[in-house]
């Protein structure tokens, strides 16, 4: 077995919980900045037309595993409204930010999160990838919880082009780190996108329940992760023996 020089994490779930956040209220805000632009619209016709085409490109991110950020399907929900619109649009830009602004306050560290990180950044190269929308989202994330300082590579889909469990995403976390699949363990919460994901590319895996993935999401998806741990501490506890 390689010896291990790298450690890999996903972010939303694995390292930090989401509280408190309510995404109606962020489509009402949405629409809010979207009406201030300029498009008039009702709330009740831009949030029907904002779903059809949320599902439709839904279903291309996770058929194709292709990432396709926000602004292209607000551009397009408007357009079907009667606008003329493109995801360059300098407005749709602006109403994407405030979209997002409680999600990011709603980023709360996992207990010992940071006490991990802490333990391991000196002595192994540390990634993270994230499968989201839009990257600032991510980067704005990891300043808030004044983690950014600890990875020493930063991959969001939606930067990259390609969502988790796509092998292409993994083996550019690998390139950018200089390192080899073999010699890389990654952290995760999400059985499929996470640890078939890594496994697919040859890492070892550590599965993390969180409050998206039971350890009954991971039974039900017969994936066999090398380490199983309860919690975000337990593994700050075992992650040294486990890495040896």
């Amino acid at each position: 077995m390689a010896l291990t020089k790298a450690i890999i994490f996903d972010f939303i779930g694995t390292l930090t919980d989401v509280k408190n956040y309510s995404l109606e209220n962020s489509k009402v805000k949405l629409h809010k900045a979207i009406a201030e632009a300029g498009f008039s619209v009702s709330l009740e016709s831009f949030l029907e037309a904002y779903s059809q085409a949320h599902e439709k490109y839904r279903v291309i991110r996770y058929q194709k595993l292709v990432e396709v950020t926000n602004a292209v399907w607000i551009s397009e929900a408007l357009n079907t409204l009667g606008f003329k619109t493109s995801p360059e649009d300098t407005r749709i830009k602006v109403a994407v930010n405030v979209f997002f602004e409680d999600y990011v306050n709603s980023f709360e560290l996992r207990q010992c999160a940071k006490k991990m990180l802490s333990k391991v950044c000196g002595d192994y190269k540390l990634g993270l990838i994230s499968n989201f929308t839009y990257a600032p989202v991510i980067y704005a994330g990891l300043r808030k919880l004044d983690i950014n300082k600890f990875f020493n590579a930063i991959l969001v889909s939606e930067a990259v082009g390609w969502r988790k469990p796509h092998t292409k995403i993994f083996e550019e976390a690998i390139r950018r780190l200089g390192v080899t699949a073999e010699e890389t363990v990654y952290v995760g919460d999400s059985p499929l996108e996470d640890i078939k994901g890594a496994k697919a590319v040859g890492m070892r895996t550590v599965f993390v329940p969180s409050q998206f993935y039971s350890l009954e999401n991971l039974t039900e998806s017969q994936q066999k992760p090398d380490l199983i741990v309860k919690d975000i501490c337990t593994l700050c506890k075992e992650i040294q023996n486990f890495l040896k």
